[in-house]
C-alpha cells in the first residue's frame, strides 16, 4: 500500500507543478483564476453585505473552476486519480478482471449423429465471440465449418460415428487455443497454418512461426473412416487428442 501511495503522490505532485506552469504561461487562465481569488477575498472580507458577498463568492468560485478546467494538466490529474482509485478498489475487492476478457471465453462443441436428412437450404449462424455449447440435440454428421475471432474452442467428436468417407473440419480463427477430441479408429489428417503457435498432434509436438504443417495419424492408411482437419490460426495453439 505504501509504494502505490507514494507513486500516486509523486505523479500528482508533478501534474500539479504542470498545472501551475501552464497557468502562468497562459495569461487568460491566469486572469480568470486571479479574478476568482480576488472576488472570493472580497466576499469573505465584507461579511455585512450578505447578498453582494454571496454573489461575489459564487462568481469567484465559477471563475476559478472555469480557469482550472481549461487547463489540460488538471484533466490529467482527475483521470489519473479516478484510475488509481478504481484500480485500488478492484485490487482490494479481489476481483479478477482478466477472466472476463473476451480472449478467455470458451466454446464447447459436442457432436453426435443421427440418420441422414436433407441439407437443402440449411443455414447456420456463426458465433465470433462468447460462450457456446452445441450438443443438446442429436443431429446428422455434417462437415464442420467454424469462424472464430478469439477464445478457446473445444470440438468433441467422442460420441460421433463418422461416415465411411473423407469428413472435414474447417476452422478459421484469430486468437486462442483449439482442442479437438477424436475417437480411436479414425484416420486423421491435419493441415494447420499459424502465424504463431504450438501444435500437439497425438505424440508429436512442435511450434510454428508463419508456417504450414501437414500431419497424418499412424493408422490413417488402414482406417476406413477419415477425418481431415484444416485449421488457420493467427495466434494460438492446436491440440488433437484421442478419446
Amino acid at each position: 500500500m505504501k509504494k502505490p501511495g507514494r507513486f500516486f503522490f509523486v505523479i500528482e505532485s508533478l501534474l500539479f507543478l504542470m498545472v501551475i506552469w501552464q497557468t502562468i504561461q497562459n495569461p487568460f487562465l491566469l486572469l480568470l483564476i486571479g479574478s476568482g481569488v480576488f472576488l472570493i477575498y472580497l466576499a469573505l472580507r465584507r461579511k455585512r453585505k450578505l447578498k453582494t458577498g454571496n454573489f461575489k463568492l459564487f462568481l469567484g468560485v465559477i471563475l476559478i473552476l472555469f480557469g482550472l478546467l481549461n487547463n489540460p494538466a488538471v484533466w490529467l490529474m482527475l483521470v489519473f486519480t479516478i484510475l488509481f482509485i478504481g484500480l485500488k478498489g478492484i485490487e482490494i475487492s479481489g476481483i479478477d478482471l482478466s477472466k472476463y476478457a473476451f480472449w478467455h471465453k470458451k466454446q464447447m462443441i459436442m457432436v453426435q449423429t443421427q440418420e441422414s436428412e436433407s441439407h437443402d437450404g440449411k443455414k447456420k449462424k456463426q458465433q465470433w465471440l462468447g460462450n457456446e455449447r452445441i450438443g443438446d440435440h442429436v443431429y446428422e454428421w455434417d462437415d464442420i465449418n467454424l469462424n472464430v475471432l478469439s477464445g478457446d474452442t473445444i470440438i468433441d467428436l467422442g460420441n460421433t460415428i463418422l461416415p465411411k468417407k473423407d469428413n472435414i473440419v474447417l476452422i478459421r480463427k484469430g486468437i486462442g487455443r483449439t482442442r479437438i477430441l477424436i475417437p480411436t479408429g479414425i484416420g486423421v489428417q491435419l493441415e494447420h497454418t499459424a502465424l504463431m503457435g504450438a501444435v500437439l498432434f497425438e505424440d508429436y509436438e512442435t511450434k510454428l512461426r508463419n508456417e504450414t504443417l501437414t500431419l497424418y495419424s499412424k493408422e490413417y492408411s488402414e482406417s476406413s473412416r477419415h477425418l481431415k482437419l484444416v485449421t488457420n490460426t493467427l495466434i494460438g495453439d492446436i491440440e488433437v487428442f484421442r478419446v
